[in-house]
């Protein structure tokens, strides 16, 4: 079954769209915010991903990169090869 996310701002909308549901033959789920965060995992295709933690400080990585010459274009080539 094909799988299809609408947002929505009025509570009205989810109505209609309940309704329509009994004769378009389709199945209304809504997704639950609170277990994603708690299992800190947010699903994308079926696929899980890891979700960020924003109380990491990244101020302490410019120490480690500052005064490195690093290059972006240079890395893509050298570290971010496909395989053939």
């Amino acid at each position: 079954m094909k799988e299809v996310i609408v947002k929505y701002k009025d509570s009205k909308t989810l109505e209609v769209l309940k309704s329509l549901a009994k004769y378009f033959d389709f199945s209304i789920t809504s997704a639950k915010k609170s277990s994603a965060k708690k299992n800190r995992y947010e699903y994308i295709n079926d696929i899980p991903v890891v979700l960020g933690d924003n109380s990491i400080d990244i101020k302490q990585l410019n120490t480690i990169f500052t005064g490195k010459n690093l290059d972006a274009k240079k890395l893509r080539a050298e570290a971010w090869q496909r395989q053939k």
